[in-house]
């Protein structure tokens, strides 16, 4: 499972012209399955969204301190299969790391749940549909978390 957490002070995913999901300042998730993934890796992933502090503790200092729980903020999360498009070869990207579109759908609205257990709003975008996405970063902090189904943490905790 692979998400990439940007902190924003807003972001909104449209389809089709209409506004699905909008948040103000908060973290937007791109979210990715694996084909190895299974429901083990969502709560270590939920988790690591939920309490990385990626937000400063007042207006003085950049320094992380809090985090999106400590400042009540919200949380827009995307599925995003190309995080797993392995470009090594040729010209076009592979996807075959990516779970197939039932089972990504399936543990994606898993992870939503999760998240949406903390009490915080949580929007998303529409699986499968071809989305815009507009954020308004800050800082811009960005950071990719990857949890293999094997159990080894790509990012060292």
């Amino acid at each position: 499972m692979r998400v990439v957490i940007q902190r924003v002070k807003s972001s909104q995913v449209t389809v089709n012209g209409k506004i699905v999901g909008q948040i103000g300042r908060g973290l937007n998730l791109l979210v990715a399955i694996a084909t190895t993934d299974t429901e083990n890796e969502l709560d270590w992933m939920c988790r690591k969204c939920l309490e990385l502090r990626l937000f400063p503790a007042d207006g003085q200092s950049d320094r992380p301190e809090k985090s999106i729980q400590d400042i009540d903020g919200e949380l827009l999360v995307i599925s995003q299969f190309t995080l797993y498009g392995d470009c090594r070869k040729g010209r076009r990207p592979s996807f075959s790391d990516s779970a197939p579109p039932q089972v990504a759908q399936h543990l994606y609205e898993k992870f939503v749940e999760k998240l949406r257990q903390s009490g915080l709003r949580v929007e998303t975008g529409v699986f499968g549909a071809m989305m815009e996405v507009s954020i308004q970063n800050d800082g811009p902090v960005t950071l990719l978390l990857e949890r293999e189904a094997s159990g080894s943490i790509m990012d060292n905790g």
